[in-house]
């Protein structure tokens, strides 16, 4: 201690003998000091700094993993850096401000806030690093693993609080936390979106709900598109349009949503589409017309076979077949769903493997609607919609070929 005083007073007594008041001798001293502990505060953190750098990227050059890396990128051995000059301050203290017994308090105290600062600065700084590499997993990349990274740090920064609370007033935790335990109606209130978030984040990832990558869909909130992030309160959709919507998490629980997942997971797309034939231009074709259709190459085999069981059922049956309503006959709407089925198979982009089906549905004040029900082995949407509009365009363009018409509104009259 005595050698504390006299390393102290120096510059003091120079001033002294100077004849510089006692007082002004005091603050000169304490300014002076300031700036030596200034000085070797600089000195510490530039070396410290450079040295925990240097340890971290030897370290990052010799491991496999890249976690190091992202320690590096967010700067966790710079703000590790800083606890040096932080411990030379708190060792400091007594004598740079000795004689200053205020000081010293007030000192200290802020030296603490800043430690316990520091601290968080640091724990959120390899957070981050562990999102950023846990997201480079290929089993967690798509886990809303921003969410939990974002509970932990709400704890941190709780926990934070209730110290910076304690050293301010001198008090123990326990104290803050029974206040708040009185408090816990209100702070329920304050954080209910917090809580129903961490929840939904929970159950979403649990169920395997939502990955990041998913597309989804949302009516009700203009939401169709890939979802990009997932987090603690919110999850971001940036749409088709390259507009972003924001959900709030617990959203994606109480409402209902509808994930593609399954699609692009499975082997095709599916086309559901329909024509709307007019009714008027359905009729039975005579043999003429079908040696005519006999000669599109898909309907060779198949009118020929159809031909020949009518021909023996009529037979049998003793029909006339001068009026063709009379016992069975070929249409030329069901040759041509026929036709469909065997244009589908023999299409290279339809997955053969799942349901191939053209049927009839119940017929409408807009016409006899023929739906075309098949899977497009690309899933991508814009080789999706060129294929499907390739199988439409040559469909539409078949329908003169069987004497059919598509269903339109009458033009109005000039």
């Amino acid at each position: 201690m005595t050698t504390i005083i006299r390393l102290h007073r120096i510059f003091y007594d120079f001033l002294i003998s100077v004849k510089i008041p006692s007082f002004y001798s005091e603050i000169l001293n304490l300014l002076f000091l300031t700036v030596i502990v200034c000085i070797i505060i600089f000195i510490l953190n530039y070396f410290s700094k450079r040295i925990i750098s240097k340890i971290f990227k030897s370290l990052s050059k010799n491991t496999e993993t890249n976690f190091d890396d992202y320690l590096i990128e967010n700067k966790v051995p710079v703000y590790i850096a800083k606890l040096i000059p932080v411990l030379f301050i708190y060792s400091a203290i007594p004598f740079w401000f000795f004689g200053f017994e205020i000081l010293i308090d007030y000192a200290f105290l802020t030296l603490q806030i800043y430690l316990v600062l520091l601290i968080v600065w640091i724990v959120r700084s390899i957070l981050r690093s562990v999102k950023l590499f846990l997201k480079t997993l290929d089993s967690l990349k798509d886990k809303p693993i921003e969410s939990f990274i974002q509970v932990i740090l709400i704890f941190v920064w709780f926990l934070a609080i209730l110290n910076i609370f304690s050293i301010v007033t001198g008090k123990e935790i326990t104290t803050f936390l029974a206040a708040m335990g009185a408090l816990s109606a209100v702070i329920l209130l304050i954080f209910k979106d917090t809580i129903l978030g961490f929840v939904a984040s929970i159950q979403l990832s649990s169920n395997d709900l939502i990955r990041i990558g998913d597309w989804i869909t949302m009516k009700q909130y203009g939401a169709d598109g890939d979802v990009i992030e997932i987090n603690l309160n919110s999850v971001k959709i940036q749409n088709f349009d390259k507009t972003i919507t924001t959900i709030p998490t617990y959203k994606l629980i109480s409402d209902s949503f509808k994930n593609w997942r399954g699609m692009s997971e499975s082997d095709g797309r599916r086309i559901k589409r329909s024509l709307l034939i007019k009714g008027s231009s359905i009729k039975f074709l005579d043999n003429q017309q079908l040696q005519e259709l006999k000669k599109i190459k898909l309907l060779e085999t198949v009118i020929s076979a159809k031909e020949k069981e009518i021909k023996i059922y009529n037979s049998n049956l003793d029909i006339d077949n001068s009026i063709l309503v009379n016992g069975r006959n070929l249409t030329n709407l069901g040759l041509f769903r026929n036709y469909i089925e065997l244009y589908l198979d023999n299409t290279s982009n339809i997955n053969s493997e799942m349901t191939v089906m053209c049927r009839q549905l119940t017929p409408t004040p807009h016409g006899i609607p023929l739906e075309i029900y098949a899977f497009s082995n690309n899933k991508v949407w814009k080789d999706y919609e060129h294929i499907m509009s390739d199988i439409f365009d040559h469909l539409l363009a078949s329908l003169n070929f069987f004497h059919l018409e598509l269903f339109e509104y009458p033009s109005s009259l000039k």
